[in-house]
């Protein structure tokens, strides 16, 4: 039988699986486990983590292990391993073996004109697991991972720094921000710092509103400035509404004006709900539905949205502003 219809089979078998702590369920699980198809071990492994089975966990780490071998070959684009270690931390697997071998892992694989690694996801989701279990040198594994030459490898040493939720590791991510990175990025070590040590690290994350001139990204500074202040504003932290209302006070550019407006909504607090509503009832047109338009994430809100509907309609320049 040809590769592609028995992986569709196995697929379709698997997608049937009413009950999947049932006997029958777990032998299917297993079995497929235990075979060669990455992408339905990966399915397997999605429906294990649901289920919570921890039964299966000593085939998983088989079927990891497997995976390790002629990688490219027997997993690519690491879906499998991805897949396993994803299950293995939700379900609290404990040996660090596994997670070390993976946040370690480099998967270098063909495409066009070159080589890709395709492991950078898989070493972030290990980093968590090592950070679940205590490991003991985790932070300095954390290290190497924020050096990483993928963004999204050191997204997931960021989220893992975060997650420890212990201020010793806030060092880490203070020099990095120093030294630069891609805004999406950027913007994840200011996150981890803003949970870790919120007093001490508000006043270097606010510098990033007006990057300084010879910066570490002095091609990208609006994506930095504006990485901040949605950095800021999912923060909620209360003393983040000031620094970001006199961003926006003196800001020219209209984008960032509008990304400093939805910031300032992400806060969810009372006194910055109540500027924006203010913004809307007496502000210019332009900056009251800036306004409005942020104040859009609350549109599932009902009582909120209300407030903004009549906000709006009983504005003095009646009509310039709709929602």
């Amino acid at each position: 039988m040809a590769k592609s219809r028995q992986l569709e089979e196995t697929l379709a078998a698997l997608k049937q699986i009413a009950d999947p702590t049932s006997e029958a369920a777990i032998a299917i699980l297993r079995q497929v486990l235990n075979g060669k198809q990455n992408v339905a071990i990966a399915q397997a492994s999605r429906i294990i983590r649901n289920a919570e089975i921890h039964a299966l966990i000593p085939d998983l780490v088989a079927a990891f292990n497997r995976c390790l071998v002629k990688p490219e070959t027997t997993d690519p684009s690491c879906l499998a391993k991805k897949a396993i270690a994803e299950t293995l931390y939700h379900l609290d697997y404990s040996e660090e073996a596994l997670f070390l071998t993976g946040i370690r892992h480099v998967q270098m694989e063909p495409v066009w004109g070159g080589a890709e690694d395709t492991a950078p996801g898989l070493r972030g989701i290990c980093a968590l697991g090592l950070v679940r279990m205590n490991y003991p040198q985790v932070v300095s594994e954390l290290a190497d991972l924020l050096a990483d030459p993928k963004a999204e490898a050191r997204v997931g040493a960021a989220r893992a720094i975060a997650y420890m939720n212990h201020p010793d590791a806030a060092p880490l991510l203070r020099l990095r921000v120093q030294l630069g990175d891609e805004p999406q990025v950027f913007s994840e070590y200011l996150l981890a710092l803003l949970k870790l040590t919120p007093a001490q690290s508000l006043p270097l994350v606010v510098r990033f509103l007006d990057p300084p001139s010879g910066s570490a990204f002095p091609h990208r500074t609006t994506e930095i400035a504006e990485a901040t202040a949605l950095a800021l504003g999912e923060s909620r932290l209360p003393e983040a509404f000031e620094p970001l209302q006199r961003w926006w006070q003196r800001s020219r550019d209209p984008e960032q004006r509008r990304t400093a407006l939805l910031a300032i909504a992400m806060l969810r607090q009372d006194e910055p709900l109540a500027f924006l509503l203010t913004l809307v009832a007496t502000g210019i047109t332009k900056d009251a539905k800036d306004a409005v338009a942020a104040l859009g994430i609350y549109q599932q809100d009902e009582v909120l949205w209300q407030r903004v509907r009549q906000t709006v309609e009983q504005r003095d320049r009646g009509g310039d502003v709709t929602l």
